[in-house]
């Protein structure tokens, strides 16, 4: 039987990017991450050099899909943020994975070219949209940019104990929450 090394490669990247937050890079464990696979360590070593390796190509596929699916609407940031938050609702590992990333690579100097440059289009759309008359000018474009970025993960970053107090049971309601916030900081 001929071995299908796209679905192999598939394979690791998902048991990767579940095993990476769970437990981050430094918890996880390439043997766990093969066996759920359906695979091997040498696999992991042969397709991504190492497990640092794993986990780049890991992140960098989570910002790609994040960045295709939720493309930026200058125009209308309430409702981008809202789709922001869906893309989370569906992809609760793409939180968990940033944060990892975040303690464990920042720092470090190897910043994700992808990243960079999709934050960057992300702005520039942004200060056109401010330059237009669109969008209000009160904040910077960078910072409005992280704003409603950080709005849109706003339900998805708390301790269970500040979720225990909100009286916020339905996505729907958590999303609208996103939407108005957002809404709101453009008044």
């Amino acid at each position: 039987m001929t071995r299908d090394a796209e679905a192999t490669r598939r394979r690791l990247l998902e048991a990767a990017r579940d095993e990476f937050a769970a437990y981050g890079i430094a918890g996880s464990r390439v043997d766990r991450i093969a066996a759920a696979a359906r695979s091997n360590k040498a696999q992991i070593y042969h397709y991504f050099g190492s497990k640092d390796g794993l986990f780049d190509a890991v992140f960098d596929a989570m910002c790609r899909e994040t960045v295709d699916a939720v493309p930026i609407d200058a125009g209308n940031l309430p409702e981008y943020a809202g789709r922001l938050f869906d893309s989370y609702q569906q992809r609760p590992w793409v939180q968990r994975i940033a944060t990892w990333y975040r303690l464990e690579r920042a720092g470090t100097g190897d910043l994700n070219r992808m990243v960079l440059a999709s934050n960057e289009a992300k702005v520039r759309a942004v200060a056109d949209a401010q330059a237009k008359g669109i969008l209000p000018r009160r904040f910077p474009a960078d910072v409005l940019l992280g704003l409603v970025i950080h709005l849109s993960g706003f339900w998805s970053s708390h301790v269970p104990e500040f979720d225990a107090l909100v009286d916020r049971e339905t996505t729907a309601d958590r999303r609208q929450v996103v939407v108005d916030a957002v809404a709101a900081l453009l008044s």
